[in-house]
Order: structure tokens, then sequence, then C-alpha cells
């Protein structure tokens, strides 16, 4: 067997080649200077890819003849001057430039999602000491039931600026400028937006959609388009007043086709919410494409080359502790114990330990906030307006088959099925799963809510029956063609807020009205929304806010300690 070839670019771009012995079969490696990339894991991707392949903005359909490996580089898009790199950068730098506490404050943070690592980070870099507890035995809260290719999708240039900011930019594996659609219709076709590199935005994205002839007419392009204009025009300010219409009220109130609805927004609105657009606020989705048609690597993707505790969340941990902080997992907090005049007094565990620090911060998803707020709380406006933010039910369906799919792509696929949003084959896309001769599907199985409370083995046998249509030649229902080696279900019955419409309002600051108790988490205010991008950036936020307040903060915990000083008789 030959040595397979790993190749990753350096800074200038020069191709480096690095042997991965045993790893892979006996294919030849090539590099591709002409495929890009979309967003979260390493450089490298390793695609299992038919001979026929290459199909400039139009559907096509896998042979299934011989296959050929081909391990990639996808060039790493040049992000470094975009505003959005550029301000994550600025606020990176807030932290290692401020100055140095005297006495570092002692943070105490529940919660080690992105959210909570990423407070913990950069109070970390601000010279603070962050107590990190998680409730559960291990890292990364929502994203344990979250597919390695959505993290791809959903983190953003805030997040890419972590990545470099902790020297992993090597574990993003970047794929071509593509959205690749299944067609419903024709089992088995896809229909690709083929972003082209030559071009700035928003010419790239409105050559890629007029180059596209399966999904849309011309008339529904033409159309669409009208009905897009006034948030060309109105910029951000027209993108927050939609806030109270759903996506389907809004492409009615436009003039907008309903097949435009039926044929993009449907996928769409699964994809980055995880509910159908009679649902999902319109806001969420110009937010998306103002970022489309504003950054020519908006829409890029990138899969994370393994699991993301290991592969993202560790190097977050062992960054902290390295700068004096402490991360404790198997750390529940059972109540916010108040002082006399309703600040915070400490964090009491589960297991009877009290957790006491000069500052607080919650970074759990919404819902379980919700539950601990103390009920002297609960009629202050900030926190009563919580009860409109909801988390979604979301199922994530992890699938080994006995054989190699080959009605497959190394890339995000976007099912367009009634149950399923998007999938992606990891046994091409990742690393970590690569496989050459078996495949592996990842599936969000969305919208959830009535399915979460029933059986693994109802949700996987009606994922089957919707991967029969994808893949007619390769899957039947019953079991008949590729067989299952094993599956894994991850239900989480409460995930990011839903965004309906008139959420926008009761979104938090990351500072609270109680003094020395912060929030973080992708509900609370920034302008990501629900997203793993949203929750590292309200980290940020959180921080700032911390090391802002370090003064009042540092009055209030020497005063606290001088009121337990016992007076002398």
């Amino acid at each position: 067997m030959d040595t397979g070839c790993l190749s990753s670019m350096n800074i200038t771009g020069t191709s480096q080649a690095r042997s991965f012995a045993g790893q892979l079969p006996t294919h030849r490696c090539f590099a591709s200077s002409s495929i890009q990339a979309l967003k979260s894991s390493q450089h490298v991707s390793f695609g299992v890819k038919s001979l026929v392949l290459r199909n400039k903005g139009k559907r096509f359909r896998r042979r299934l003849g011989a296959l050929q490996v081909v391990c990639q580089d996808f060039p790493r898009p040049p992000l470094e001057n975009t505003i959005n790199f550029l301000e994550a950068g600025q606020l990176s730098s807030f932290f290692r430039n401020s100055e140095q506490p005297t006495k570092p404050l002692q943070v105490v943070i529940a919660g080690a999602g992105l959210a909570g690592l990423s407070t913990a980070k950069y109070l970390a870099d601000a010279g603070h000491k962050p107590i990190l507890l998680e409730a559960r035995d291990v890292l990364g809260g929502k994203l344990l039931g979250r597919m390695k290719m959505e993290i791809g999708m959903k983190l953003g240039f805030i997040s890419f600026n972590l990545f470099g900011e902790l020297g992993i930019n090597d574990r993003l594996q970047w794929k071509e400028h593509s959205m690749i659609f299944a067609m419903p219709n024709k089992p088995g076709e896809f229909s690709r937006f083929d972003f082209p590199e030559t071009l700035p935005a928003p010419l790239n994205g409105i050559w890629a959609i007029l180059r596209n002839n399966e999904m849309l007419t011309w008339p529904e392009k033409v159309k669409f388009a009208l009905g897009l204009l006034p948030a060309m025009v109105g910029g951000q300010a027209y993108v927050e007043a939609q806030d109270g219409f759903t996506v389907s009220e809004w492409m009615k109130k436009q003039g907008v086709p309903d097949r435009v609805n039926d044929e993009v927004f449907i996928a769409m609105s699964k994809a980055l919410n995880f509910i159908n657009p009679d649902e999902l606020s319109m806001q969420c989705i110009l937010i998306a494409l103002n970022r489309f048609l504003q950054e020519k690597h908006g829409s890029k993707m990138a899969f994370l080359d393994g699991n993301p505790p290991e592969r993202l969340c560790m190097p977050i941990v062992d960054h902290v502790r390295s700068l004096g902080g402490e991360v404790r997992l198997n750390s529940r907090i059972q109540k916010i114990e108040l002082n006399p005049d309703g600040t915070v007094k400490h964090f009491a565990l589960t297991d009877g330990t009290q957790i006491t620090g000069d500052a607080y911060v919650f970074a759990t998803p919404v819902d379980i906030l919700k539950l601990l707020v103390p009920q002297e709380w609960k009629e202050i406006s900030y926190f009563k307006k919580l009860e409109k933010l909801v988390g979604v039910p979301v199922i994530n369906v992890h699938i080994w088959f006995d054989r190699k799919l080959k009605n497959t792509y190394d890339h995000l696929l976007f099912s367009r099925s009634s149950l399923l949003s998007v999938y992606a084959d990891m046994s091409v896309t990742c690393k970590e799963y690569y496989d050459p001769n078996r495949s592996m599907l990842e599936l969000v199985f969305a919208p959830a809510e009535e399915w979460v409370g029933r059986s693994d083995t109802e949700i996987i046998e009606a994922t089957m029956q919707e991967l029969a249509k994808l893949f007619p030649d390769e899957i039947a229902a019953d079991q008949s063609k590729a067989k299952i080696l094993k599956y894994h279900v991850v239900k989480t019955p409460r995930s990011v807020y839903k965004t309906i419409p008139d959420c926008e309002p009761c979104r938090p600051l990351q500072r609270s009205p109680i003094e020395g108790f912060y929030l973080a988490g992708d509900y609370t205010k920034q302008k990501y929304l629900a997203s793993m991008e949203g929750a590292v950036l309200s980290g940020k936020l959180c921080a700032q806010s911390v090391v802002e307040d370090y003064k009042m903060l540092s009055r209030r915990s020497l005063k606290s300690l001088q009121s337990e000083v016992p007076v002398a008789s």
C-alpha cells in the first residue's frame, strides 16, 4: 500500500506535504488550486469523488463507477481585511492591551459551551481568573449535539480570530465555495450555486444565482430580486424592522413567488434555526443574506477536523489554565444564592459546594437560566422578557453504513426533505472519520418538535425513508441495499433559541441590572443571532463588560470583605 499524503497550505500559500501512513488507500493525491471553501475546521479535505464531478452551476448525478480518493487543499480565504475579522481582532486587542489588574477578579462562570469558554478565555487574556463550571463531564455544551459540518456552517469570522489566537487554524478543513442542494423531485440529483473567486461581493452571489436554472426560473429570480431591493437599500435599519414578520409572511408581502420559498428558504430556514419559514423571523434570513451579499467569503464553509470537545474546546481550556484560570467538570449549579441587597452571594452546587467570586456569569442556554433565576429577580423587566426566548428542539443523527455511498460529495449538502435539514458524509469531509470503504452520514433532523420524544428506532426508520429518496440506487428503507452497522441519535430538547417574530426586543444585554451578574449565550444581544458564532461573540462582549466594571467590582469585593471582619469587643 502506498502512503497517502495530507497537504496543508502555509501562510504564503506554499503547499507542504505530510505523510499519513496507513490512513489512505492506494490512490494518487493531488492538489487543486481552483477550489474554495466555507466555514469551520481544518484546511485539508478528504474527498471520495467520482471522476465526473465538476459541473458549473448545473445539477448533476454521480456516476456509480470506480471511486477516486482525492486529498485536496482548499485555500483559506483571505479574511484578514474583512470588516468582521478586523472588528473581532480589535475587540481581542482590548483584552490584551487592557491595564493589568493589581488584584485579578475571580469570575465564576456557569456553562462550558462556546459562550462560557469564550468568556473565560478573554477574561484570562485581560489578567483575571475565571472559574468555569460545567455540569457535565464533557466540554462543549450544545456543540455536543452539533455536527462537525454544522460547526463549519455556523462559525464565522469572529470565531476564525479565535482559531488564530489559539494557533489551531490548521484544524479547519475548508471546502469549495458552493452551496449544494438535493433535488427531491429528481432523486439522486443535486443543484449547485457556485460562487466564482474572481468576482467581488455581491457580484459573486448574483452570478451564482443567475447560473443556477434548476431551482428557480428567470421570472422567479427577477421577482425575488425586486422583493429584496428594500433590504439592499434600507440596510440594517430595514433588516431590524422585519423582525415582526415570518419568512413566509415577508415573501407574500414582497410579492415573491411561493416556489422561491419552497425551493430555497425551507432548506435555509431549517439550516439556520431548525424551524420552517412559517415560524422563522425574516430578520434571521436577511442577516444571512446580507452577509452573503456584502462579504465575498461570507458563505464559505469549512469542517472541523475532529470531535469538537477535543479539537476546539480543549485548546481554549488549555489557554485559560495556562493563564491561571480553572475549569471544573461535573459541577452542576443548584441555586443562585443572594445577599440581602439582591446581589449574588455564591453559586450553590448540587454536591453541596459553594463557589464564591467577585463577579458571576451565566453562560448556559436560556432555558436553564430561566429555571434558576431567583424569585427576587423574576419581576425585573430584564429577566421577565426572557420568557419569550425558548430553545428549539433538534435531533442529530449519525449513521455508519456497511459500504461507501457514491452519490455524495465532499461538502455540506442541503437535503430539502420534509424531515432532514443538512447532512454530510463525514467519511469524506472530515479527517477523523475518513474511511475509504464505508460511509458515515451525519444529519440534522429538523424540525424536531414532534420527534424529540419518540424512540431512536422510530427516528432512524424515518431517516432511512428520507435517505432512500436521496440515495435511490444505494439506500432502501428496509436496508435491502446499504445496511446500518451502527447509529447514534443525539436529542437536544432545547438548542439555540427559537428565532420567531418579535424576539429581538427580549434579548438581554450581557451586563444585567444586578451588580456583578452577567449573561453570555447566543440568545444575548449580539449581531449574529442564534449561532455558534453568536455564542463566541457574546462571550467576548460579556468579558468586555466585566473588565470595564473592574473598579466597581473591586470596590464591592473589598466592601464585602470588610463587612465580614469581626468587630473587636
